[in-house]
């Protein structure tokens, strides 16, 4: 209930009337059915933006860092994510993915619109960068479509570290359904879910125009901590 009172009373026509999205390819999206939407993470409004076009409900898997936030404004940030029914998701390690990958194909198994940003984590610069093989692990697992989805311009509005969005027109941009039914049976092998997460990614590029970087993005922004701190 608080999902819908949040996307359809409060805070969807509010960012509607604020930021004026062109909304692109939206018939992409199926109308009943499980899919997976895989899109770029630029900004924070991103979490925002996407769910408040989407006609049907959307649950992304959120980073759990958004839910065990201190003070005043964590617990606040944490009820916020959890009453639009996201799902936590430890980052760290590889016992951590394979729990967000469990998530993920239950909300799939409920034939509902799982959202993921296979890259990680933010982009820090804007560029677009190597995307991590959950994604293709769980679309070949349920066997269900992936609809590439490019936010555009939502860096230039909420970069990393600026916390009030600046009010610019953005654009969100649905690609075609892609369907990955000639890897069926192929979720456990390592250059199946490579090629398959490649492909995605190369869709995501193609709808954004973003420069592509062939690395993780918690490695470079990792790198980029150990310098500053040099």
């Amino acid at each position: 209930m608080f999902y819908h009172l949040l996307k359809h009373v409060v805070l969807g026509p509010l960012l509607k009337l604020l930021f004026r999205p062109r909304i692109e390819g939206l018939e992409h999206i199926p109308e009943e059915g499980a899919a997976i939407i895989a899109g770029n993470h630029l900004s924070f409004s991103d979490h925002f933006l996407m769910p408040a076009i989407l006609r049907r409900r959307i649950t992304f898997l959120a980073k759990a860092e958004y839910f065990t936030g201190p003070g005043v404004k964590g617990r606040l940030t944490a009820a916020f994510f959890r009453s639009a029914g996201q799902i936590p998701v430890d980052r760290s390690g590889k016992e951590a993915g394979r729990a967000a990958i469990r998530e993920g194909l239950g909300v799939l198994a409920k034939g509902e619109l799982l959202g993921i940003y296979p890259e990680g984590t933010r982009s820090h610069d804007g560029r677009l960068y190597k995307g991590k093989v959950g994604v293709a692990v769980m679309a070949l697992t349920a066997g269900v479509p992936v609809v590439p989805c490019a936010m555009v311009g939502t860096f230039e509005i909420q970069p990393p570290g600026q916390v009030l969005p600046r009010i610019r027109r953005v654009t969100v941009r649905f690609g075609e359904p892609l369907d990955f039914s000639r890897y069926a049976g192929m979720e456990n092998e390592r250059t199946a879910v490579r090629a398959v997460t490649d492909e995605i990614m190369y869709a995501i590029l193609t709808l954004s125009g973003q420069e592509y970087v062939d690395r993780y993005a918690a490695e470079v922004k990792a790198e980029l901590e150990q310098t500053k701190k040099k």
